[in-house]
């Protein structure tokens, strides 16, 4: 028999129970459109980290402290104090590091800051004035600390936006005062708010003078007694740079830190950073889709129970056709034509709800999280491929079955 005609007749079999063939297209679209919304919201989580960490700056390098150890027992990255300001004066050294543009240190802490009647828990960061360009930060209001100020020691603090709001609510801070544990400091300045979550918390801060806080807040200090600093942000040229400028900084570091043996820091860089998060959200999204997949591991099950009842309940009409002629391959082409349009069926409306229900939770805010969802074409093309091979695969046994039986036999069941 023609292809033509035995595809044909698989079209017209899926018409004969109109009601079990749609929830059997059901099962399907259940399941691609759960592949589809789940791995989009996993696509877009990966998006927002991405994007967080690349709202710190470009092309970065980070310096942290080392791990201290004791009893054998090595403690967690930066728990040592190694790291000095005249580490980061040395780097910016353009003789020593060439690759470098800009070296921001930093020292962090916690305290607690009063403005009248409000107050809050926060973040304090000592910067100085590389520290906005480096780490790009754009102002609202006022100014960035200067270098002056750095070397003064003065009292001021530039806020980050969500402090300010928490403080003052929308009028302007600047040149009102704040206690920050319990001192007086002025405000000279607000930043423009970043937004985002993890890498991208930027709002609930307050940066104030390096000196300042390594004076009045920060207790860390290194082997020698000297004033540390937590980390040292540093900006090169281009990206093809970071390689060359790691090397030039870790010949500065162990240079002045007298190393002969293990490094007393750790460099990692931007690049580092995105990387390691894409392959773990990877994973993540992977755990997603696989979820989502038993979905569509249960509608291929449906499909090769409606096709084994199928073949069952036709097969007088299958011994009729084989016996004016019909070959095991045309039966066989028959029933995997069926599964196979159920499935297809199936995944093209799924396909159409799994972009619904992308579109529908996107911005969608749960417990001061927002969902954002990213839709792609190798979502789709996966869950169209794996709707297809469902079909065919789960197809294949019935169709099997039916294209074996016996002509004779098949005439005879009742």
């Amino acid at each position: 028999m023609k292809a033509g005609y035995t595809i044909r007749m698989g079209f017209a079999g899926l018409g004969v129970n109109k009601m079990r063939s749609s929830l059997t297209v059901l099962g399907v679209v259940i399941g691609v459109a759960a592949v589809i919304s789940l791995m989009s919201v996993g696509r877009g989580s990966q998006a927002v980290i991405t994007n967080n960490i690349e709202a710190m700056g470009t092309n970065l390098i980070f310096v942290y402290p080392g791990a201290t150890s004791q009893g054998g027992i090595r403690g967690a990255l930066g728990s040592a104090s190694t790291l000095t300001l005249e580490d980061a004066e040395a780097i910016s050294d353009s003789t020593l590091a060439p690759a470098v543009v800009a070296v921001a240190p930093q020292v962090n802490s916690f305290a607690q800051v009063v403005a009248g009647r409000q107050n809050t828990r926060t973040q304090v960061i000592g910067v100085t004035p590389e520290y906005q360009s480096v780490r790009n930060y754009q102002l609202e209001q006022g100014n960035f600390i200067s270098a002056s100020q750095v070397k003064s020691r003065a009292k001021v603090v530039v806020l980050g936006s969500s402090v300010s709001e928490t403080l003052f609510g929308l009028r302007s801070p600047i040149g009102e005062s704040v206690k920050v544990n319990g001192i007086q400091y002025e405000v000279i300045g607000v930043l423009k708010s970043k937004g985002g979550t993890g890498f991208g918390v930027s709002d609930d801060i307050i940066l104030a003078p390096i000196t300042t806080v390594q004076e009045r807040l920060s207790m860390q200090r290194t082997v020698s007694g000297g004033r540390s600093v937590s980390s040292i942000n540093i900006q090169v040229k281009s990206s093809a740079d970071i390689d060359a400028a790691t090397q030039q900084i870790s010949a500065i570091l162990r240079k002045r830190h007298n190393i002969v043996a293990q490094d007393d820091f750790t460099i990692t860089s931007q690049q580092d950073m995105i990387q390691t998060l894409k392959e773990s959200t990877g994973v993540f999204v992977l755990l997603l889709g696989a979820i989502a997949g038993i979905s569509l591991l249960v509608g291929g099950i449906g499909i090769m129970n409606i096709m084994l009842v199928s073949v069952t309940e036709r097969t007088r009409e299958i011994g009729i056709r084989k016996s004016v002629g019909a070959r095991r391959q045309d039966i066989l082409l028959q029933f995997l034509v069926e599964s196979a349009t159920l499935s297809l069926l199936g995944g093209g409306i799924g396909i159409l709800v799994g972009w619904g229900i992308s579109r529908l939770i996107s911005g969608i805010n749960i417990s001061s999280t927002t969902i954002n969802t990213v839709m792609s074409a190798d979502i789709l093309i996966l869950a169209v491929s794996v709707s297809a091979a469902i079909g065919i695969v789960f197809g294949l046994y019935p169709a099997y079955r039916a294209a074996r039986l016996n002509p004779i036999d098949a005439l005879r069941y009742e």
